[in-house]
């Protein structure tokens, strides 16, 4: 072979194994941090994540090839636990972290303000300070609100319209939080006008929540329950349903997985569908957009939940005025979780599910 020739095969040789090298280089590994509010065995928490898992399938990462994912569940001291956890993620450098409620975005933002966070479960982010407002939220948070303060009313609407005879309602909130006072504040402004007596209880522990609940329901004549949206409420769900049919209380609850567990009826968006949602905005996060320019996101859709086996254990008519209507969609849904009031209907529950 010339010398020539020979040099020139080498040349485009030279040129061509960077390209091939550059072609079989593995994607980039991102991380993602999840800051969750639920224990690592919650079957919430699960669905939630599972949720998110398969968002973020639908755009593209898959773990093991192109991201890495670190989980932080909520330990029994959710408080202090919860500041550890997100010291924890930071500390991991994530590309950004995904936080459900304000127990997971309040040490978030204690810890870094530059990290980008996609939140999901938060009521009120203007007043808690993690947003300047809903369209620009202007600093390193934003994410996903359930619903505003005013479904308090609702909840009690509910209650006294599927069991008119409730005079007295337990509320059983997070007094902790600002979620926990706003909506109760809802449900005291209602509460004159359709002549209900209220008591607050807290939701700290299981053991505060069945003293309060058993007391409650052995003074109170015609007692009724309503259960606000909070993590210790989730956490503590199979008590408080199993409460409320020990003493036979008819209850409200803010979301599907109660009714499914065996409570009576509930009213809110989709606890779910969210997490999908914010598996967007981490994609968006991941290609380069900022937290600051993506607004907060408020649900469009609310369903009605009604546990028809619950309602006739407890001796209730559901109103037509609940059931009426063509967007009633009747059907068997499975149990989310289990429950000894259910267990007595087969581990099935028959419910009616209404779209808003």
């Amino acid at each position: 072979m010339r010398r020539r020739e020979f040099i020139t095969m080498l040349g485009g040789a030279a040129v061509s194994w960077p390209l091939a090298a550059r072609a079989q280089q593995p994607e980039r590994m991102r991380r993602i941090g999840v800051l969750m509010s639920q224990a690592s065995g919650d079957p919430v928490g699960q669905a939630r994540n599972v949720a998110f898992l398969q968002g973020l399938q639908e755009l593209g990462w898959t773990i093991g090839r192109n991201v890495h994912i670190d989980y932080r569940w909520a330990p029994e001291d959710v408080g202090q636990g919860s500041l550890r956890s997100a010291t924890e993620l930071v500390a991991l450098a994530p590309d950004v972290i995904l936080a459900t409620g304000g127990i997971g975005v309040e040490p978030l933002l204690q810890v870094t303000r530059t990290v980008p966070i996609v939140f999901v479960q938060v009521t009120d982010p203007v007043g808690a300070g993690y947003v300047e407002n809903l369209a620009r939220p202007g600093g390193n948070a934003t994410g996903f609100i359930p619903f505003e303060y005013s479904i308090g009313g609702k909840w009690l609407e509910l209650l006294k319209e599927i069991s008119p005879r409730v005079t007295r309602a337990a509320v059983l909130r997070d007094a902790a939080l600002a979620l926990g006072s706003g909506q109760l504040g809802a449900i005291q402004a209602l509460a004159p006008s359709v002549g209900v007596e209220l008591r607050p209880v807290g939701v700290g522990d299981a053991s505060e929540i069945e003293r309060a609940v058993t007391a409650f329901a052995q003074a109170a004549n015609n007692g009724g329950l309503i259960v606000t949206a909070s993590a210790p409420a989730i956490k503590h769900r199979d008590l408080i349903i199993a409460l409320a049919t020990r003493h036979r209380l008819p209850a409200v609850y803010s979301a599907r997985f109660f009714v499914t567990g065996g409570g009576l009826i509930s009213y809110g968006p989709d606890g779910i569908e969210p997490y999908r949602q914010a598996a967007g905005y981490v994609d968006r996060i991941l290609k380069g957009e900022k937290p600051a320019d993506l607004p907060v996101q408020a649900p469009t859709k609310y369903e009605l939940v009604i546990n028809l086996k619950t309602a006739k254990a407890l001796g209730l008519i559901v109103p037509q005025t609940v059931l009426a209507g063509d967007d009633v969609n009747k059907r068997e849904v499975q149990n989310e979780t289990s429950s000894p009031s259910i267990s007595a209907y087969g581990g099935r529950c028959r419910c009616a599910a209404r779209s808003f």
